[in-house]
């Protein structure tokens, strides 16, 4: 007997699975093949298209939503990971905005956690390509918001690519809020090449550079080198971030910031 799940459609079950594998953190193959009563290689051909659009990824056995070397993590996952310590850091970023500015925010969950505090602290011009910062920023009266286009990433809910790079081009911020997937030997790294080529026309278009980074990202790793973080003015870790992680920093060089509770 066809169940409802079974007569799904592959692009339905796909969305249902992405849900699932978000929500829950993991999901064995045999689960999700019982539940939407097809085969197990219909299943890895679906979490085969799903990964190759970003959304998860494929582990042995079943998927996760955890991040990887080769895999930021979904939007919803990554919002709430280290979501204290980001409100910190938005909090340390707030303290170098004042009225009138021009703030550039890179499609980070961190900097979205500095776009939610921003209204109130205008006027001020705010420079995007992260749609969850536009929705968090839409119709706030003392915010002129600039939004970036270019080709979607749903993954990554923001606007990506060689079109993104020629409107930051065509711009000059003040500021810079920007974060990254991991920190290795004084270095940013991110997963994926489009994201590489977005930051670095927002790191050319901003008088100022400021980087936003949590302690977990000094324990993550990723495949694409952005720059090293001698390339910021300034960059704020959480009070969190240990010591031995951030005394090479400064014998780099790099000028830190830590951002304390409170």
């Amino acid at each position: 007997m066809q169940t409802a799940a079974s007569a799904l459609g592959p692009r339905e079950r796909r969305d249902q699975i992405r849900q699932r594998v978000v929500s829950e953190g993991f999901a064995r193959m045999e689960e999700l093949a019982e539940q939407f009563g097809v085969s197990i290689m219909t299943i890895h051909r679906d979490i085969d298209v799903l990964q190759s659009e970003g959304w998860l990824r494929k582990v042995r056995g079943g998927a996760t939503a955890q991040p990887s070397a080769l895999y930021h993590g979904d939007v919803r996952h990554r919002t709430q990971a280290m979501a204290a310590q980001k409100r910190r850091l938005a909090e340390a970023a707030m303290t170098m905005i004042e009225p009138g500015m021009s703030v550039m925010i890179d499609e980070s969950t961190t900097g979205l956690a500095l776009a939610a505090i921003l209204p109130g602290k205008g006027p001020l011009t705010v420079i995007t390509n992260f749609l969850a910062a536009v929705n968090q920023l839409a119709g706030e009266a003392d915010i002129d918001l600039i939004t970036l286009g270019g080709a979607y990433y749903p993954a990554y809910d923001a606007f990506l690519g060689l079109r993104t790079s020629d409107a930051i081009r065509s711009l000059r911020a003040d500021i810079l809020f920007a974060s990254t997937t991991a920190v290795t030997n004084g270095s940013c790294y991110h997963q994926s090449q489009e994201t590489v080529a977005v930051k670095r026309a927002m790191m050319e278009s901003a008088d100022r550079r400021v980087l936003l980074v949590d302690h977990s990202k000094f324990a993550k790793r990723g495949v694409h080198q952005l720059g090293p973080l001698t390339a910021f003015e300034l960059v704020v870790v959480d009070a969190e971030t240990p010591e031995a992680d951030l005394a090479p920093l400064r014998a780099q060089g790099v000028r830190l910031l830590v951002a304390e509770p409170g």
